[in-house]
């Protein structure tokens, strides 16, 4: 859960939003070191006098600067190409859950119990209990088991939304007449909150996410209880 005056991303969840956050380090990083010597650069110009002006025609340093950008691109690639390997990558999943975009709100389907379907609504602000948060609470909360792989089947009925869990590294775009999947592995318990992503019309911000993460024994048991 974000917090006020948060600079960074949300504590990891899953794996895959902590290879996220390494590669956005990584990258960072570059741009930093880059960000300096071209600082560097200007005010040395600035401050300067050129002693050896024969130096901008030099063989030596057109290679450097042409080469270098190229190695610098190479160490930025891999490591996205890899992640989004990662990401699309989806193997034997316990749970399927199919996930269907309204305005304004989302309604779940668990595909592997027969009649186990729930409409997810905001609560409005003059409803909500102490300690629950404001345009981010739901009626009915996705109970999910932590620690197994679950494919999400992300569609919509009627306009563009997108599906978001800042925590879990999740953002998938549910578009009319296609579904789109991905997959989602939580490493702990707890409250996950989202919202939709895409500016679907005036409601757009109050059809929020709640993913609660629990023991599979505890799964089970809502499961059933919801059945």
């Amino acid at each position: 859960m974000a917090y006020p005056f948060q600079l960074g991303f949300q504590d990891a969840t899953s794996p895959i939003m902590e290879e996220l956050l390494h590669f956005h380090d990584h990258t960072l990083m570059i741009v930093f070191l880059i960000s300096s010597l071209v600082l560097y650069i200007i005010s040395s110009m600035l401050t300067t006098k050129l002693t050896h002006t024969s130096t901008m025609d030099a063989q030596e340093v057109q290679t450097i600067w042409t080469i270098l950008p190229a190695i610098i691109l190479i160490l930025i690639a891999l490591p996205s190409l890899r992640i989004l390997y990662i990401m699309d990558e989806i193997n034997n999943p316990s749970l399927t859950v199919k996930t269907m975009g309204h305005q304004w709100y989302w309604s779940y389907e668990y595909t592997d119990y027969e009649d186990l379907t729930f409409d997810s609504y905001m609560i409005p602000t003059s409803d909500l209990k102490p300690g629950e948060l404001r345009l981010l609470e739901v009626d009915n909360r996705v109970v999910l088991p932590m620690e197994m792989t679950i494919r999400m089947l992300i569609s919509s009925e009627d306009v563009l939304h997108s599906w978001a869990v800042p925590s879990l590294g999740l953002k998938t775009d549910a578009i009319p007449g296609r579904l789109n999947q991905t997959t989602l592995v939580a490493s702990r318990p707890g409250l996950y909150y989202g919202q939709c992503s895409e500016i679907c019309g005036s409601n757009h911000s109050f059809m929020p996410i709640v993913l609660e993460l629990v023991p599979l024994k505890h799964f089970e048991e809502w499961s059933a209880s919801m059945l």
